[in-house]
């Protein structure tokens, strides 16, 4: 059974130290290879000479615990197959910088930092790494305020992580959705080979292409990324509820509760919750797996 010790280094409640800036730079390329990746169509992101052309809010979220190294001894760490993405929360505090063009000598530098939020058990055998990060851009203005969980499902087996005491205070939260007809609904096919598209913008887990990693992971077949069906929910609610302005999004936090399939339907629907608040759930409607929702206990803010 893989040890798992927190408490080791995370004081009480507190979170971890933040850790150095990194420097990440990225060009047009990136930019648009992300929209793509998401399933966007509209030229203010899918086109690099439109007079708005601008980078997708969420395309940050790829950077969650960058430039984090954690004590491996206290929090072991999991293969790809037993990694999951968990929650997810992108707060807009700026818009990310618009690089000038294509290839290194065009490329824009934003500076990445986190820190270790909470490390609790979730489920048998399993453990709930929370994580915080923040994206400066040159100027040293926080843009991008990040809060990644992942779910580890075992170290070097399904369910072999032993019972542990949880540290730090978890940002989870629960969010009922209202007992009404919603005020916004939207829906999209996820291509077939939305994944295979997305894994370019740099996540190359194997659950997501490979049939016998998401057999190893317990999956029937390979799983579209968590982050994948957090980019199509983002920029179906930017379309539907800002009009497509991203500098209307203000944040959006959910939590992945069942795996979408590449050819699934995606159906997101919205309750207004006062001004610029939207509760959110999003589901599956048919495909490999059945009715299901799919993002749950989340939220969107907006301008």
């Amino acid at each position: 059974m893989a040890t798992f010790n927190p408490r080791a280094i995370l004081r009480g409640d507190d979170p971890g130290a933040w850790s150095a800036p990194i420097p990440i730079a990225y060009d047009q390329r990136d930019v648009l290879l992300y929209a793509v990746g998401i399933g966007l169509d509209d030229l203010r992101f899918t086109f690099e000479g439109h007079p708005q052309f601008a980078v997708f809010p969420s395309f940050a979220i790829r950077w969650g615990s960058f430039g984090l190294q954690i004590d491996r001894t206290a929090v072991p760490s999991s293969p790809g197959p037993l990694m999951i993405d968990a929650e997810r929360c992108i707060e807009q505090l700026a818009p990310l910088p618009v690089p000038p063009g294509i290839g290194g000598d065009k490329a824009t530098t934003v500076q990445v930092r986190s820190r270790l939020l909470a490390v609790h058990p979730r489920g048998k055998g399993g453990a709930f790494t929370e994580f915080e990060t923040e994206v400066l851009d040159a100027a040293g203005t926080v843009c991008m305020r990040i809060t990644t969980g992942l779910f580890q499902r075992g170290v070097a087996a399904l369910g072999d992580i032993a019972p542990f005491e949880g540290a730090g205070t978890s940002r989870s939260v629960k969010t009922d959705v209202p007992q009404r007809p919603a005020d916004v609904t939207v829906s999209t096919r996820i291509a077939e080979n939305q994944a295979a598209l997305y894994r370019l913008s740099g996540d190359y887990n194997p659950l997501h292409i490979d049939p016998a990693a998401a057999t190893f992971g317990g999956f029937p077949a390979p799983i579209l990324h968590g982050l994948c069906t957090y980019g199509h929910i983002a920029q179906l609610l930017v379309g539907a509820v800002c009009g497509g302005d991203p500098a209307k999004y203000r944040a959006l936090r959910g939590r992945f509760s069942a795996p979408v399939y590449p050819g699934d339907m995606l159906q997101v629907q919205g309750w207004r919750e006062g001004d610029g608040r939207l509760t959110i759930e999003a589901r599956v409607v048919g495909g490999v797996a059945g009715d299901r929702v799919v993002f749950n206990n989340a939220f969107l803010e907006h301008r």
